[in-house]
């Protein structure tokens, strides 16, 4: 996919490193490392991810070397301030799992507006995504390579999200594997809790059978609303990737949900 370039006036000027005053000591912040806030899903959780020996290429091995300290945020067990983090106040948008970052790169250009927060634990991920930031100029990106749940519990303020994204999640096909599945009703309590009253949670995924899953848990959160009588049409906000694209064409569904926080 072809990025934007850099403005034709040279190269925004880089923020420094997040320090560690954007995460604040409000008394609201979660227990130190170890512990676990009392709305957590419970004490442990099943990850909805396994660490695998991946291939990464040289290029997102260097930007993972020169850029991850300049536009990541450690992960801590304190609540993250976003005015500090993104040097401005702005509604703040969580995307769970970003992949390559093709889809949130295109999102952050097309709504500089928005803070957009990217959550993904993968290397070959985190460095993709750090070298779409440097390649098209973006300012309003920022990256926790960590698992969501513990972001979500420990480092998200109740009520403060805008909005979530939640693209195509590892849909873990096999029937043993469903417990792996991100979309439990644990977790979408404690999302559900981290957006604003208005505010979205927008999901999608190409496995019917997740979908079916998805609106089943999302629908039954009495925190969240449906938008739509059922599945959603696809935002505008959400461009079609090229795997998608190639999907559709060959016959395969692609289903979205967007849920809405209650007042």
């Amino acid at each position: 996919m072809n990025t934007d370039t850099i403005p034709e006036d040279g190269e925004p000027p880089a923020p420094s490193p997040v320090s560690p005053s954007a995460l604040s000591s409000a008394t609201e912040a979660a227990p130190a490392s170890g512990q676990h806030a009392p709305d957590s899903p419970g004490a442990t959780h099943i990850r909805s991810f396994v660490h695998r020996r991946g291939h990464i290429t040289q290029g997102q091995r260097d930007a993972l070397e020169r850029l991850l300290a300049q536009w990541s945020i450690p992960y801590a067990a304190r609540i993250l301030d976003p005015a500090s983090v993104f040097g401005r106040t702005a509604p703040t948008i969580l995307e769970i799992g970003f992949g390559m970052g093709e889809t949130t790169e295109r999102i952050a250009l097309d709504r500089p507006g928005d803070n957009f927060l990217g959550v993904e634990v993968f290397n070959a991920g985190v460095g993709s995504m750090l070298k779409r930031i440097e390649a098209s100029g973006l300012q309003n990106v920022r990256i926790v390579q960590h698992d969501a749940v513990e972001v979500l519990r420990d480092m998200i303020a109740p009520s403060s999200l805008d909005g979530v994204h939640i693209y195509f999640p590892d849909p873990w096909p096999k029937k043993r594997h469903h417990k792996r599945r991100l979309i439990q009703p644990p977790f979408v309590a404690l999302l559900a809790s981290r957006v604003k009253p208005g505010g979205y949670v927008h999901c999608a995924t190409d496995w019917e059978h997740y979908a079916q899953q998805m609106l089943e848990v999302l629908g039954a959160e009495p925190q969240l609303r449906n938008t739509a009588d059922g599945y959603a049409p696809r935002p505008e906000f959400r461009p079609q990737t090229k795997f998608e694209t190639r999907g559709l064409r060959l016959g395969h569904g692609v289903w979205d949900l967007m849920f809405k926080r209650a007042a």
